[in-house]
């Protein structure tokens, strides 16, 4: 199968199977698969950290992305890098230490049967800013809604970002298609933080601010899946199968709260079981329009 040339070094030295040292099997059908994404996608935190060059986008041996290639099975090259967003598809990466990381889209050819993409949540600081900022924020009134106050004092749409969002996203799923136009597309929304009741020390947001995060968290979901329709692709809806495990969910929690867990999840970021619940619902997704 064709790559450039970076890629194809790169996947063999993340991924280490099919199409590097071991061929695969001549009699069975292996389809090309790239996961385009950041650390919710990479994985990062959520256990032991890939060997080579991937180790510095924070790529972990069990993410989502290489538990989908077994289960298929399929050839996978893994671009996914913590700190990208949308702009990272067609142009180099230099946030985090990953200077240097490709773009993303480099690793699409016409040669690629399918192709995940979850990206959105660094784009223009969203994420940091939902998550941390309002979290930082909640010292100044505990009990009330700092963060949609300073918002509202703003006069910020809550809608502008998550669209514009959206549409940077749908470029990208454009260039896939037109990369690719043989390969099946989803795009992979990301899983629920915020329950939708009660408060817990592990998400020191204001309670009033629980609603707020957790509908600007909805607002990109939904601008997400707009980008997938209108590009003809699939959703695969993290949000909603993750109901009951957002991060106030205790052992059933699939994210981290606000402490670094060492070996288990990043801050604010998922644990394992959350990359093998998506793994399982892109596997079910594949092949089902």
């Amino acid at each position: 199968m064709r790559r450039s040339a970076g890629w194809v070094a790169l996947g063999c030295l993340v991924v280490g199977s099919a199409g590097c040292d071991d061929a695969p099997d001549p009699g069975r059908d292996v389809g090309s698969y790239v996961a385009l994404g950041d650390s919710y996608t990479a994985g990062t935190g959520s256990g032991a950290t890939v060997d080579g060059l991937a180790a510095v986008c924070g790529q972990v041996n069990d993410n989502y992305p290489r538990l989908v290639a077994e289960a298929i099975p399929a050839e996978l090259t893994d671009v996914s890098c913590a700190g990208a967003r949308t702009r990272n598809a067609t142009r180099p990466q230099t946030e985090n230490g990953a200077a240097g990381w490709p773009p993303q889209l480099d690793a699409v050819t016409g040669d690629t049967r399918l192709v995940t993409v979850g990206l959105g949540y660094n784009d223009d600081g969203f994420f940091f800013e939902t998550m941390v900022g309002c979290s930082t924020l909640a010292v100044e009134d505990p009990i009330g809604s700092p963060c949609r106050d300073r918002s509202e004092r703003a006069g910020v749409d809550p809608a502008a970002l998550p669209d514009r969002i959206g549409a940077d996203l749908a470029t990208v799923l454009g260039e896939v298609r037109r990369r690719a136009p043989g390969a099946e597309v989803l795009v992979v929304g990301y899983p629920q933080l915020v329950p939708a009741q009660g408060t817990c020390p592990e998400l020191p947001l204001a309670s009033g601010d629980y609603s707020y995060v957790r509908d600007r968290l909805a607002r990109l979901d939904d601008a997400m899946r707009r980008a997938a329709e209108n590009a003809k692709a699939g959703f695969v809806d993290v949000m909603t199968a993750s109901d009951g495990h957002d991060i106030c969910a205790g052992e059933d929690a699939w994210v981290n709260g606000a402490q670094t867990k060492p070996g288990l999840a990043a801050v604010f970021h998922p644990f394992a079981a959350e990359q093998q619940a998506v793994a399982d619902l892109v596997v079910a997704a594949v092949g089902a329009r």
